[in-house]
């Protein structure tokens, strides 16, 4: 939940969004040399700390543990990378994007062109009530929640619980889910992309074994892969899961809107913002995806209204997690609490 000052702030760009996408279209072009640069301070302590890690598991494994932890952090820089690939946003080369893209999916678990597609369809719908379903979290309006069962509630509240969301959820998303073309089963080419990250990662892993045994699995794949996983998921909600987000029906739904008032900017300590590669300045990059990571700062030292507006801090992330249910009357997003409350008033 925001403050009410941070409140405040939800609407107040007084430039309509249409604008804002002219404007920042001067943002979209990628520079090689800084997205080499930029990939190559990502992907090379990774491989090291990854040596490293592997060295240390003769001499101790607490520390072997220690380091894949650390590693997470570049494991998911790793992923903001992915994710600028699939957006056509590193590169200006497509294809270059594309298939650096899809050699980071073997490191992230993550098979790029269902990824993209999946984010694809996130980002034209986002906001849209009736359009839920697909890249997102499932969120249910009060009024959806009320006409549901007791069991189906009961299923609601599993899903919304913060032990399932963030403890259980990136495992399972990551590891097992991302093994097959969910959404997508009757589409070959997806089934292409998941079988051959698949093979891919079968590969990686086999050699680890056979060279190293299991220990660097589980010591350095399985601690780095599970806490840049919970990192991303945790990530990916409070982008939009807050309290004055934003969410119409279809015929009221704009794209743009929905883009620039339903997504926060994320206001992170300096090396945390580096490591997540300035993913919370989310509200510009769903306005204007082709936006390349290092430059999103450009942006919001270019324009103050887009600096100040949707800004969460840590602590307030931290509240939001209690907000389960959009209510289409305050049009705010709600606790299990405020709805029963509401209901009963």
């Amino acid at each position: 939940m925001f403050d009410q000052s941070s409140a405040a702030q939800q609407h107040d760009t007084a430039r309509p969004a249409q604008d804002w996408v002219r404007i920042l279209a001067n943002y979209r072009t990628p520079n090689a040399t800084r997205s080499w640069f930029e990939l190559g301070v990502t992907l090379g302590p990774f491989v090291a700390l990854w040596a490293l890690a592997w060295w240390s598991l003769s001499y101790s494994y607490l520390l072997t543990f220690g380091l894949s932890l650390i590693n997470a952090g570049f494991l998911l820089r790793l992923f903001v990378i992915q994710h600028d690939c699939g957006h056509g946003s590193f590169f200006q080369n497509r294809s270059l994007s594309d298939w650096l893209g899809r050699a980071l999916g073997v490191l992230t678990v993550t098979p790029y062109d269902v990824w993209r597609r999946s984010h694809a369809i996130h980002h034209s719908a986002a906001g849209n009530l009736e359009q839920r379903g697909i890249g997102d979290v499932h969120t249910k309006t009060v009024e959806e929640y009320r006409n549901l069962s007791t069991l189906g509630r009961l299923q609601y509240r599993m899903y919304r619980n913060p032990i399932v969301l963030f403890c259980l959820g990136p495992g399972y998303l990551f590891l097992l889910q991302n093994r097959l073309p969910l959404g997508f089963m009757n589409n070959v080419k997806f089934w292409i992309s998941s079988m051959g990250t698949n093979a891919a990662i079968l590969v990686w892993l086999a050699l680890v074994i056979y060279f190293g045994g299991l220990a660097p699995v589980l010591l350095i794949f399985l601690p780095s892969t599970l806490l840049a996983a919970t990192a991303g998921v945790w990530l990916f909600y409070v982008q939009h899961q807050f309290e004055t987000t934003h969410w119409d029906n279809a015929e009221d739904w704009q794209l743009h809107e929905a883009a620039l008032h339903g997504s926060s900017h994320y206001v992170l300590p300096s090396v945390l913002q580096w490591i997540t590669a300035n993913i919370g300045i989310h509200h510009v990059h769903h306005l204007y995806s082709r936006i390349p990571f290092y430059r999103l700062p450009e942006v919001l030292r270019d324009h103050a209204e887009l600096s100040n507006s949707n800004r969460m801090t840590i602590r307030e992330s931290l509240i939001n997690v209690r907000l389960h249910l959009w209510d289409e009357n305050s049009r705010r997003l709600v606790s299990f609490a405020q709805a029963k409350a509401a209901k009963a008033s």
